[in-house]
């Protein structure tokens, strides 16, 4: 019990050093952002996930006409992660248009799978009601 008390502590601990250190940073580049939103997924932080993954997006618009190479992949990555996230929260039509926007900006065969698995999820739920 006492260990597990310690654990959790520690853990806490450790998980407010690594907020401070990237807050702290005052860097609002998108590259952070996703990394902050890949490390929000891996502790099972989803909100926050999406949070940061939705700043990626904020942070790079299509409409930039100086959009690199880099920032382009980081955008389709985001939009993929966040389709992730919401299949987790089970936020299916959401899922649906985040993964398709990740195939539009990144039309890999991953991107494509994601969107068919979703797409066959919703075809096997029941029908929603209608209002």
């Amino acid at each position: 019990m006492v260990f597990k008390s310690i654990h959790n502590v520690t853990g806490r601990c450790f998980l407010s050093l690594f907020l401070l250190l990237l807050i702290g940073c005052k860097d609002d580049s998108p590259d952070r952002h996703l990394q902050l939103g890949n490390w929000y997924v891996q502790k099972g932080i989803l909100d926050e996930a999406v949070l940061e993954f939705r700043e990626v997006i904020r942070l790079i618009p299509l409409t930039h006409k100086d959009i690199s190479k880099e920032e382009f992949k980081m955008l389709g990555t985001a939009h993929y992660n966040l389709a992730l996230v919401y299949t987790k929260k089970g936020w299916w039509d959401f899922a649906l248009k985040e993964a398709q926007n990740s195939f539009n900006l990144q039309p890999t065969a991953g991107h494509y799978d994601l969107v068919q698995l979703i797409k066959k999820r919703e075809e096997l739920s029941p029908q929603k009601p209608q209002s």
